[in-house]
């Protein structure tokens, strides 16, 4: 391997002497360049900034996906660029289960009749929580997160070098009081005169990073915005869907105490629009190829509706609202 013996020397030569003027300061035996009270006010809005910023991103994440171990799966799918699984959300999932109930209590009676009419109803709900996740993601927490791995890493980065840079001012300030020789006192006058430069140029780069927050803090106030929108439409879809289903509800009771009950379509045709031929597990995660195909996670229970037409080989199965084709090997039938 090629390196440079100097290159190194001189870099070990510049730590070992940031070093020795850090613990002099400490020591309190050196003296140390303050910067104004504006600069200072920029940093510590800098530091609040990046701190409350990481909490409210956490914090959103936390709300939409309540489950630590999917947030950790999504984070790693992300790391390595791979589409993250297509899951079903609790309220899907209490859907799918309210319907089959509905289906064993039987579709005629009052209580299955009803079951089959909320477990679609959540469903539905759960469609709109899925919208309504993705609404915050895409205008909330992609600025937030960008923000964080972008501009606040470089002010990090900025913030780094100028300490650096006064470290080195500072030791240059400390040479010259200790020289004693006329050639000495030149020698380190003229280093002093570099590093103050450096010193200046990296404090005016770092000064135009933190002023950019406050057009950083305009631009999450209208993310902020977003998300309350995306949060008002959310409950508001919510509420008259509730609403529709409540009303619903109590027509059928009323119609059920004067009037012999009607018999109830069942899930199969209700949902799917076929008989279905029950239930099977998937035995190994497998993604679609395209728009007719559904994704599958290793576990999961779906049900097997119909046989494609097309290809022998694969079944037409449903998983809460989202229906596609599955290849019949990675299905194991268990009622």
């Amino acid at each position: 391997m090629d390196f440079n013996v100097k290159k190194l020397v001189g870099e070990a030569g510049t730590a070992i002497s940031r070093l020795v003027q850090l613990t002099e300061e400490k020591l309190g035996t050196s003296e140390r360049t303050e910067l104004d009270s504006h600069f200072e006010n920029l940093l510590e809005r800098s530091d609040a900034t990046k701190m409350w910023t990481e909490k409210l991103l956490k914090n959103t994440e936390a709300v939409l996906t309540p489950n630590p171990g999917y947030r950790v799966e999504d984070f790693l799918f992300e790391k390595i660029e791979k589409k993250r699984p297509n899951r079903l959300t609790n309220l899907e999932y209490l859907g799918l289960d309210m319907m089959e109930a509905g289906n064993v209590f039987g579709s005629s009676s009052p209580y299955g009749s009803a079951l089959i009419k909320v477990g679609q109803i959540e469903q539905k709900l759960g469609t709109t929580e899925r919208e309504y996740i993705g609404a915050v993601n895409q205008s909330y927490i992609m600025p937030l997160r960008k923000f964080l791995d972008g501009e606040m890493k470089t002010i990090m980065k900025e913030r780094s070098i100028l300490e650096n840079k006064r470290i080195d001012l500072d030791s240059c300030k400390n040479k010259l009081r200790k020289a004693r020789s006329i050639q000495g006192q030149q020698a380190a006058e003229r280093e002093l005169r570099l590093a103050q430069a450096e010193f200046d140029r990296q404090a005016e780069i770092t000064r135009l990073l933190l002023e950019g927050i406050s057009s950083s803090h305009a631009s999450h106030l209208r993310c902020l915005h977003e998300m309350v929108q995306a949060q008002a439409n959310y409950h508001a879809q919510c509420h008259t869907i509730m609403q529709s289903l409540a009303t619903e509800l109590a027509n059928a009771s009323l119609g059920k105490s004067s009037a012999p009950a009607a018999p109830q379509p069942s899930v199969a045709t209700m949902v799917l629009g076929n008989e279905p031929r029950g239930k099977a597990r998937v035995l190994c995660d497998y993604q679609a190829n395209d728009s007719t195909e559904l994704s599958l996670m290793a576990d999961e229970v779906v049900v097997m509706v119909d046989d494609d037409p097309a290809d022998a080989e694969y079944v037409i199965a449903q998983r809460g609202s989202q229906r596609g084709k599955v290849p019949r090997v990675f299905l194991e039938i268990i009622s």
